[in-house]
């Protein structure tokens, strides 16, 4: 499951277990064994797994409507948890090639050869196949499946079919960062329903504003390493254009989802999208005037904006108010 940054936009601040890690320069035996535990937690790129809880959770919470299932809700999380884990690990090993030649990648373990390849892959598998199993014990055979196709669509349709080939990737790539609302939903229901394609479709449309964003800051570092994302290939007025439109399509998706809803995520969704296209525009607006921007702005208010959102939806959720949907049946 791809979780946090979307594909190609991954680990743009580099990973905080990487940098513990490298903290612990000493000689001795407990350093060693905490830098290579280290290692292998920075391989599943904790930093990125944090849309497991933006979108699981919300997503839980809507299905059972007015029910919490702590329970429940904790299972999938540690399921979703070791199979977001297993993707970002298989696609260190699968990038481990263009992760040296990139400078803002170029600290992960296996660039930095912290730890084998081999032990990588293993790592990657195990953890892959345990999220099954969890799933499977612990929600439904669905939720299990769920995570093993997210697994493979992002390790070999994105990570070695898409990433290095076209530059719509993280377009079509970045389905595999939506699966946590089909995985939470079936979780719950046993189904994929309505309202958790609408949650996908909202994810999937908020990925490539959100990654174009970071790789115009790193257009340099993905040029030199062979990756034809939107803004290596194409001009900046070109991308932002682009960026607006996926923009609107994420707002107008959040809407789609109010008839399941009530009104406090109707309003959170109104004004948050608001604000989000306020700075989709001015992005655009300001490459057209010629102007120095900064779209890492964006990409980092980009996070924001899905947080609140879902947050919304969480809080809704719970109250378990008359749906908006309710009023005109």
């Amino acid at each position: 499951m791809r979780i946090g940054r979307q594909p190609g936009g991954d680990g743009a601040h580099g990973s905080s277990a990487t940098a513990l890690a490298d903290r612990f320069t000493g000689p001795g035996l407990p350093s060693r064994l905490l830098r290579r535990v280290l290692a292998y937690v920075a391989l599943t790129k904790p930093r990125v797994i944090e849309l497991l809880l933006v979108a699981t959770i919300p997503t839980m919470l809507l299905a059972d409507r007015g029910t919490i299932d702590i329970r429940l809700i904790l299972a999938t999380l540690f399921g979703g948890w070791m199979g977001a884990a297993s993707a970002n690990t298989l696609n260190c090993v699968a990038d481990a090639d263009i992760d040296k030649v990139m400078k803002r990648t170029a600290k992960r373990p296996l660039a930095r050869e912290a730890v084998p390849t081999s032990n990588a892959f293993v790592f990657g598998v195990v953890l892959g196949v345990g999220s099954f199993a969890w799933l499977w014990w612990q929600a439904n055979l669905l939720s299990g499946l769920l995570v093993v196709a997210t697994i493979l669509f992002y390790v070999f349709v994105y990570t070695l079919g898409l990433k290095r080939r076209t530059s719509q990737n993280v377009v079509w790539g970045g389905a595999a960062g939506c699966m946590p609302a089909l995985v939470g939903w079936s979780a719950v229901t046993g189904g994929i329903g309505w309202p958790a394609i609408a949650l996908f479709g909202v994810i999937f449309f908020w990925t490539p504003p959100h990654t174009w964003a970071l790789a115009m800051r790193y257009k340099e570092d993905y040029r030199a390493a062979g990756v034809p994302m939107l803004p290596v290939v194409a001009t900046e007025q070109t991308v932002t254009r682009q960026i607006v439109i996926y923009t609107w399509l994420t707002v107008l998706t959040t809407l789609a989802l109010v008839p399941a809803t009530g009104v406090i995520y109707a309003a959170v969704a109104l004004v948050a999208g608001a604000w989000f296209l306020l700075m989709a525009h001015q992005l655009y607006a300001g490459v057209r005037r010629g102007e120095s921007v900064k779209p890492l702005r964006l990409f980092l208010q980009s996070n924001n904006y899905l947080a609140v959102v879902f947050c919304g939806l969480a809080v809704d959720s719970v109250l378990g108010w008359d749906t908006i949907g309710s009023f005109f049946s």
